[in-house]
């Protein structure tokens, strides 16, 4: 493939992002939830990411910071929210491990709800809902 028809492809694939994003959102903003306080590290990740996915696909990202409970509140926002793309959340793979042995009952089961997205910084896997 030559340079120009690269470059060409490249410029057909940005444009098309944002069109794709809102056709998947309806124009609404996405969410991500982050299941602890604003200011922590995991907060500082979370809207890292919002920052890279508002620059990707050309749409706005809210971080919704949900926090309580050692990060079940978040966590069960994003398992319980509408299986219609918009909400994503950043929790931890070891910690809901963690959780369905430490816990006898959790309010939400995250196994159906919520599945492995992008791997986090140091081996953690991000969390995404039930598109």
């Amino acid at each position: 493939m030559t340079t120009t028809r690269r470059g060409l492809a490249l410029a057909g694939l940005a444009l098309a992002a944002p069109a794709r994003a809102a056709t998947i959102a309806g124009g609404r903003p996405l969410r991500l939830i982050v299941p602890y306080p604003a200011g922590g590290a995991v907060d500082l990740v979370g809207r890292l990411y919002a920052e890279r996915m508002e620059a990707e696909l050309g749409q706005q990202v809210v971080v919704d910071n949900r926090s309580g409970a050692a990060g079940i509140v978040g966590a069960e926002a994003v398992a319980r929210a509408l299986p219609d793309g918009t909400t994503l959340g950043v929790i931890g793979m070891t910690t809901l491990c963690a959780y369905k042995t430490l816990y006898k009952r959790l309010p939400f089961d995250p196994r159906p709800r919520l599945r492995p997205g992008q791997p986090g910084e140091r081996g953690d896997g991000g969390l995404r809902g039930q598109p």
